[in-house]
């Protein structure tokens, strides 16, 4: 049985005659997390909006569990759960009625709604108003979101910004949970050190290009005990600086 959830095929992307995106290929498998990291403006958030059909490529393909957005749109978007960097919420809705109209949307049960918001550490909540809520409550709830529909796919746009230290945490481990349940997840932070806790394989992105890629072991092998950090330095901060190697290190 084909385990391939995500497969991009030479991605392209094009806006106001510059290419954003240059030529972009990955594998996501059942089970398996991919972290995109990289600096401000390398692209994270456009390749993820096309990956959940907000955008379209100018280049290349785009499937999930096989279908493309122009030939299956329906049954694409059937599998996806999608956290975007923020979201301006109904004011005037608790958290419990936001999750149920997109339960509705979702065509999800009640109780399922009830066991995302305890997920997310939100259910003693769940009657206040979403206007109520700081960054890292609001985080929470779009998370809750992306997970109602028990997606194939789980696409988050850097969702740990605003959590506090100890959620943060909590999202560590409610990823593992998720992986453990056999979903694939893509997601794009500024945080190495949660790409380093959960994620399979890394893609550092840089003007629109994969310019580096790689599990967690392999960052270490080829940029020193730092691993993602050493490479992102290299990558963007000090790219004149020798790297620290493990050999270097050594007594």
């Amino acid at each position: 049985m084909d385990r391939i959830v995500l497969e991009l095929n030479h991605i392209q992307k094009e806006l106001g005659g510059q290419l954003i995106i240059h030529d972009a290929s990955l594998k996501l498998a059942q089970g398996e997390v991919i972290a995109l990291c990289g600096g401000n403006g390398a692209g994270k958030s456009t390749l993820l909006r096309m990956i959940a059909g907000i955008l379209q490529p100018t280049a290349g393909e785009i499937r999930i569990k096989g279908k493309t957005w122009k030939k299956d749109r329906k049954e694409y978007a059937h599998q996806i759960g999608y956290m975007p960097d923020d979201y301006l919420f109904g004011q005037g809705l608790s958290a419990e009625e936001t999750l149920a109209f997109w339960a509705s949307l979702r065509k999800v049960s009640s109780d399922r709604v009830s066991e995302v918001l305890e997920l997310v550490g939100l259910i003693q909540v769940r009657k206040r108003k979403v206007s109520s809520f700081s960054k890292g409550m609001r985080q929470r709830l779009l998370f809750a979101q992306a997970l109602l529909a028990k997606p194939s796919l789980l696409i988050m746009d850097e969702p740990t910004n605003g959590l506090d230290p100890y959620w943060m945490g909590s999202f560590v481990e409610l990823i593992r949970y998720v992986k453990n349940e056999g979903h694939a997840i893509i997601f794009s932070t500024h945080q190495l050190q949660i790409a380093e806790a959960i994620s399979d394989y890394v893609l550092f992105l840089k003007e629109g290009r994969i310019a580096e890629e790689g599990t967690t072991a392999s960052f270490i092998e080829r940029y020193g005990p730092y691993g993602l950090s050493a490479a992102f330095d290299k990558l963007f901060a000090f790219p004149d600086l020798p790297l620290l190697t493990k050999e270097i290190r050594q007594p």
